[in-house]
């Protein structure tokens, strides 16, 4: 018999065929890994759940919602309560307008305990690559597989500060503005705000109402600005109706709204939008900037704009103008990264800044590879995330 078998073996060789059955790859362990448990990783799951299949959701942090529990203890939602709640569940009673970052601390955590969304925390995933018919996720835990993988770790995961000449040498402090902080300790304070986009108007927005020596703001480009309010009304509210519009009348609609409630701002110092607040949220994912006092405060003199920054120099900041001013803090409102490279970078799915180039149900060009929550929108992050998610969850079902 031994000696059949060689015969076989010998003859398959030959042949090029095997005459022993081999097994086939190992199937998956898991049919979805989500990874990321934020507002767009737990309605992923949610979404999924709801559709009898079974995700895992891998999250880095040890507890819910730490991204916005470290952030400055003012920041709330620009975005209207009734349009920032994910599928099925409404925030608590008399909740703000626009809710704090301790509500939606809350509302994550009543979220995932509602849904029964069990989430393994402490799990750093490191790299991701193909593995048979699924992927390999690699962590700091070991190797996991499954048929989906579902990227959720958010388009604001790192802050980003540009490479300023003679940074390192300034004897002031240097701050991004997801280190904010509280808006009193900038009182007494010369401040150079630098970035006019959501973050550098949020950061402005509390500057405004603390008694400081002085606030420069450095701007390359102005921003598509809209009031937090006009009247009683809150303009967020119509994000949605916004969102239904083709873009050119979009944009058209925001900046007539920006010129009849501000006025000119290009008077005050302020360079114009390159283009509409629609078309840059679409094409470069600048979100709309939002005022709530400071453009008072700059007309009344007491934000003055700046030009762009050159160069670090031990105390000073010199400008493109040659300028040179003397802030005590300066803040970086200069954007955010997604850190993916590592985790994707060799698989094509990434464009030049570290973005996924696909969003919701667009196929990533990598079949079974999934990003949700990687565009800011008219409507609100929240209200994105779940239409993206019951998208991606119909495509998932479909295919198992």
């Amino acid at each position: 018999m031994a000696q059949l078998e060689g015969n076989l073996d010998r003859m398959a060789a030959m042949t090029g065929e095997s005459t022993r059955t081999q097994p086939g790859p190992k199937a998956p362990d898991e049919a979805v890994i989500v990874i990321g448990a934020g507002a767009a990783g737990l309605a992923a799951a949610d979404a999924l759940g709801r559709r009898g299949v079974a995700a895992v959701v891998l999250e880095k942090e040890l507890r819910l919602a730490e991204p916005w529990r470290r952030r400055h203890e003012k920041l709330s939602l620009n975005t209207h309560r009734a349009l920032s709640a994910l599928p099925g569940l409404s925030y608590p009673p008399r909740t703000a307008a626009f809710p704090g970052k301790d509500v939606i601390v809350g509302y994550l955590q009543d979220f995932a305990r509602s849904r029964g969304i069990a989430v393994e925390f402490g799990v750093a995933v490191e790299r991701i690559e193909r593995g048979g018919n699924g992927w390999l996720v690699h962590t700091g835990q070991g190797t996991r597989s499954a048929l989906n993988v579902i990227v959720a770790t958010g388009r604001d995961r790192l802050p980003w500060t540009p490479d300023w000449q003679g940074k390192a040498s300034f004897s002031g402090k240097l701050v991004h503005a997801a280190d904010f902080g509280v808006a009193q300790d900038y009182a007494d304070k010369s401040v150079l705000v630098v970035g006019a986009g959501n973050s550098g108007f949020d950061v402005l927005n509390h500057l405004a109402r603390v008694d400081t020596k002085s606030v420069w703001l450095s701007a390359r480009q102005g921003p598509s600005l809209m009031p937090k309010r006009i009247g009683k009304v809150a303009v967020a509210r119509f994000g949605g109706f916004m969102a239904m519009l083709p873009t050119r009348i979009a944009d058209a609609m925001i900046a007539a709204t920006q010129r009849l409630m501000f006025g000119d701002l290009t008077r005050f110092g302020l360079p114009p939008a390159p283009k509409g607040g629609a078309s840059r949220l679409g094409v470069e994912q600048i979100a709309i900037a939002v005022d709530d006092g400071a453009v008072a405060a700059l007309k009344a003199g007491r934000i003055s704009v700046v030009a762009p920054v050159a160069a670090f120099e031990g105390g000073g900041v010199r400008l493109n103008d040659g300028t040179v001013i003397s802030p005590d803090v300066v803040i970086a409102a200069t954007g955010y990264r997604t850190g993916l490279e590592a985790m994707l970078g060799d698989l094509g799915v990434l464009d030049g800044k570290g973005v996924p180039k696909a969003n919701g149900a667009t196929p990533s060009g990598q079949p079974g590879l999934w990003f949700i929550g990687m565009r800011p929108s008219l409507t609100s992050y929240f209200h994105s995330a779940g239409v993206q998610a019951e998208a991606i969850a119909r495509q998932i079902a479909k295919g198992l």
